[in-house]
């Protein structure tokens, strides 16, 4: 009897077939985590981000410059990360 859990397209895969596919969906899980890691990292650096607007001259603003990049690879890594693990079903029991 063919296991229900698996999408219909993947029932037939060769065996390099679904070593590539693994490999894509840990690449991803791997993505999600440097995107949530990333997320902690901005969060954080929001406590410093007024500061450093309000204080430093002109537009010298690192800490603002460090946020928007940290948030922008936070973005980035997790729609990518998403994007690759699509058709797992790992953590979609509830």
């Amino acid at each position: 009897m063919a296991n229900k859990l698996i999408p219909a397209a993947e029932r037939n895969l060769t065996p390099e077939e679904v070593e590539h596919l693994d490999a894509r969906r840990r690449r991803g899980q791997l993505m999600v985590v440097m995107g949530v890691q990333c997320l902690i990292v901005t969060a954080l650096l929001t406590l410093w981000v007024g500061q450093d607007v309000t204080y430093s001259p002109g537009a010298i603003h690192p800490m603002l410059y460090w946020c928007l990049t940290t948030g922008t690879a936070s973005l980035i890594f997790l729609l990518n990360g998403i994007r690759l693990r699509k058709g797992t079903a790992e953590f979609q029991s509830y």
